[in-house]
């Protein structure tokens, strides 16, 4: 260049260069060509997230079933003779003795039997003493040879004809009074009265019901289970009855289970003894009874962290990655449900820190502070490693 001494390489002499030494020139180039550097982008925040720790519950592999409850100290009365009714002696709800009087048929028609029955008898007693006298007569005469032997013995079969008679009418007056006694229907036992659905002036039959009577006491659950499960059932299965909202209000154990199938039906019946003492469950109510197969301890996750994508179930489980901590979509095995959680089959352990608010903002690997629920069971979270393994 003028005033430097220095000359300026044409430009073939420039090209010459940099075939020569191509990559340190072109580096230079575009170092030369590149602005000074920008600053770093940002770093992504850790969302914070409620965790809770897995741990091993108790689980039972049970079915639920309809039961209808049955007493054993429980009786429907039925008349066992028909006619009018004429009083009615007690009202639902009162509590009676054995032989304590329900209500009245009107028995004069079975009065006017037993009447006539017993006129009959007293003239046949009548006829029995005539023969008795005639047959001392004959025996006298007999003895003293005036009549033959065939008036004796005809005497004497008049006399034991008589009293055979005499003794059949006895049985007949028996049988009238005892029918009598049925127009008087009494309690078989003590108890509460039932609904009496008769009135006065209503005429009943032998198989018109006219009230129940129930004892207090242990209660029989009749548990109908499918066929299918009946290889399943034994004695001594727990069984708890449930109210409308799943709580259980008793517990009982299976105490028989019906050799046979319900061809109508397909179901083996299964009867359960229930405590009854405050007298919560009443008779011929239907509950659900909820029969106990096995117990098991696993893992339970609760049903609002759980979400399904194409049919499959996911959790989101906080899992370390170096100094981080992030978030791992977890695929799951899941059960039955359980209250407001459902059973993990495969899939968890116990120990694993499982996110439980925020999944629906959550993405795979997404960095994460846990707000541990239950802190006094929080292990460490596992190294992604481990977590990786699950």
């Amino acid at each position: 260049m003028p005033g430097s001494g220095t000359k300026i390489p044409s430009s073939s002499v420039r090209l010459k260069l940099a075939l020569c030494f191509p990559v340190p020139l072109l580096a230079l180039a575009a170092a030369c060509q590149k602005g000074p550097a920008g600053p770093a982008g940002p770093a992504m925040q850790a969302m914070p997230v409620q965790v809770h720790v897995v741990q091993a519950q108790q689980i039972s592999d049970s079915s639920e079933y309809l039961a209808i409850l049955k007493s054993r100290h429980s009786a429907a009365i039925n008349p066992q003779v028909e006619g009018q009714i004429t009083k009615i002696f007690v009202k639902s709800g009162d509590h009676v003795k054995a032989g304590t009087p329900i209500l009245q048929i009107d028995p004069l028609k079975q009065q006017a039997t037993v009447g006539s029955q017993e006129a009959s008898r007293a003239a046949q007693e009548a006829n029995l003493r005539y023969a008795q006298t005639e047959l001392e007569r004959q025996r006298q005469l007999f003895e003293a040879g005036v009549v033959s032997k065939q008036q004796f013995d005809n005497a004497q079969t008049n006399r034991d004809a008589a009293l055979a008679q005499l003794k059949a009418l006895g049985e007949q007056v028996n049988q009238q009074q005892v029918e009598l006694r049925y127009y008087r229907v009494s309690a078989p036992m003590a108890g509460i009265i039932g609904d009496i659905p008769v009135r006065e002036g209503d005429r009943v039959a032998v198989t018109t019901l006219l009230t129940t009577v129930d004892e207090p006491g242990t209660l029989e659950a009749y548990v109908y289970v499918p066929a299918e499960r009946g290889r399943d059932l034994h004695l001594g299965l727990p069984v708890h009855l449930l109210d409308e909202s799943g709580k259980p209000v008793s517990d009982a154990r299976i105490t028989f289970v019906s050799p046979e199938v319900d061809n109508d039906t397909q179901t083996i019946l299964a009867k359960a003894s229930i405590e009854n003492p405050k007298r919560q469950l009443r008779v011929s109510q239907q509950m659900r009874a909820q029969v106990v197969w096995s117990n098991h301890q696993g893992p339970v996750v609760p049903v609002l962290s759980v979400t399904r994508i194409n049919g499959r179930f996911f959790v989101f489980l906080a899992v370390k990655d170096g100094a981080n901590i992030v978030a791992r979509q977890k695929g799951l095995t899941i059960g039955d449900t359980v209250g407001n959680d459902y059973v993990v089959l495969d899939g968890l352990k116990p120990g694993d820190h499982l996110i439980v608010s925020g999944t629906q903002f959550l993405q795979d690997g997404m960095p994460v502070v846990e707000q541990i629920q239950n802190a006094a069971a929080a292990p460490a979270p596992d190294n992604p490693e481990k977590g990786a393994e699950r």
